[in-house]
């Protein structure tokens, strides 16, 4: 084999392999950019949605709120399906004590959260963060046999520039299977916090 012949060869190898990397960089940079921000809207959904409660439930009164305080800021937040909702309004109720969810038929539910949420997002107002009690100011009582966990919760909300704080105290009753559930919550405003021990 000549030396031309082979510098030949080896010349239009690397041309070839320039040829790709080049075609290959303005492929990907010319690819159609997908909307960021409907993909982390729908995996928020999505990763709530994939909770599995009955075989992973939050262990502490603090984790419940947690939990319940993510698919709170998905309702006001999030861009979902119909679909999504009622499953994420059937999610949240999967903390919620069975005399909560007794209180108030699905339809009447569903209706009354689908219009709080349509409130919000009419006055473009988003929850921002939220802070639950540290885990020592958790009021831990016995009442009536049961086992009851009082915390607060603060929701920072913003609507436009302006900023405010929600704060709830939730009460939660330990079940038969040992997991706290949301008894109910009312504005911290509304409570007046009594030893019940």
């Amino acid at each position: 084999m000549k030396k031309g012949s082979r510098f030949t060869q080896i010349s239009i190898f690397l041309i070839l392999l320039m040829c790709i990397i080049v075609g290959g960089y303005y492929m990907l940079t010319r690819r159609p950019v997908k909307n960021t921000q409907e993909e982390t809207e729908s995996s928020v959904v999505g990763t709530l949605l994939a909770q599995n409660y009955k075989n992973n439930y939050p262990p502490t009164p603090k984790e419940v709120i947690k939990q319940y305080s993510e698919i709170t800021k998905a309702f006001y937040n999030e861009t979902y399906t119909e679909e999504e909702l009622i499953a994420l309004a059937k999610k949240i109720q999967e903390l919620y004590d069975q005399e909560l969810i007794d209180n108030e038929p699905e339809d009447l539910y569903l209706r009354a959260l689908k219009a709080e949420i349509a409130t919000f997002k009419d006055q473009s107002i988003v929850i921002s963060s939220y802070a639950t009690s540290a885990s020592t100011d958790v009021d831990y009582f016995t009442q009536d046999g049961f086992q009851w966990a009082r915390l607060q919760c603060a929701f920072n909300i913003r609507q436009g520039t302006q900023m405010g704080v929600i704060r709830e105290v939730f009460l939660l009753r330990k079940d038969g299977d040992g997991h706290w559930k949301i008894y109910g919550w009312d504005n911290a405003e509304n409570v007046e916090l009594a030893d019940n021990e």
